[in-house]
């Protein structure tokens, strides 16, 4: 019997390709340089941003002092956009979302989510409107550990208070999630609702071995 689903956060429940995009690529633009000699640099930060172990800030900072281009004016423009761009991906929800969670509540469901993100999407994490219907958040930079690694997975579920074959697990199939989830026995299903034709290459592939869901609702119906 199913007691809890766990969910995944960017294109499962948010997605950031309604936004504007501001990754490495655009911060390269914005720093002068290209994105050959920029990424390289940005990268080596990446699991040291998703573990805890330096803020978004600190990692610009040091990017910009690498390459010999750190100003105030320059490092200040780039947080600021980041962190607004970022937010702005919670102004785009699919309009069943809420419903969907609202309705995972009313049924008794617990609800938990385990995320791979950065200091600054911790922050907005916490401060969005979906953040009140979690009973448990296991977030990459909190824990300093990041999925598919399934430590992070076995303290959603002990924090949850269930076992692997009461938890459904909902995600869109990115960092080998669902082949985790799977391997710990809980349900897996893959969140397909944000997936369109001009995003496509940039989400996560079709994982013909998990069952797709097209809506939110669908989760709910699937647990009636």
């Amino acid at each position: 019997m199913i007691k809890a689903v766990i969910f995944d956060m960017y294109e499962t429940l948010i997605t950031q390709f309604e936004s504007p995009l501001y990754y490495g690529t655009q911060m390269a633009e914005d720093v002068g340089l290209t994105p050959e000699v920029f990424l390289p640099s940005w990268r080596r930060t990446e699991v040291d941003r998703g573990t805890g172990k330096m803020t978004f800030e600190q990692s610009i900072e040091l990017v910009l002092n690498e390459h010999n281009l750190y100003s105030d004016e320059l490092y200040h423009k780039i947080v600021e956009k980041r962190i607004a761009i970022q937010a702005d991906c919670f102004h785009h929800l699919h309009e069943e979302i809420i419903s969907m969670l609202s309705e995972l509540k009313t049924k008794g469901m617990k609800i938990g989510l385990i995320s791979n993100c950065f200091s600054e999407e911790a922050k907005l994490i916490h401060e969005s409107a979906l953040y009140p219907f979690f009973d448990v958040v296991c977030l990459s930079y909190e824990e300093g550990i990041m999925k598919p690694e399934k430590e992070i997975f076995y303290r959603c579920m002990s924090r949850l208070g269930v076992q692997p074959e009461e938890c459904l697990y909902v995600g869109d199939g990115g960092s080998q999630e669902l082949e985790t989830a799977r391997g710990l026995g809980m349900q897996a299903v893959q969140a397909v609702w944000y997936r369109c034709e001009e995003g496509e290459g940039r989400m996560a592939a079709i994982r013909s071995e998990f069952q797709q869901v097209e809506g939110p609702l669908e989760i709910v119906r699937k647990l009636c």
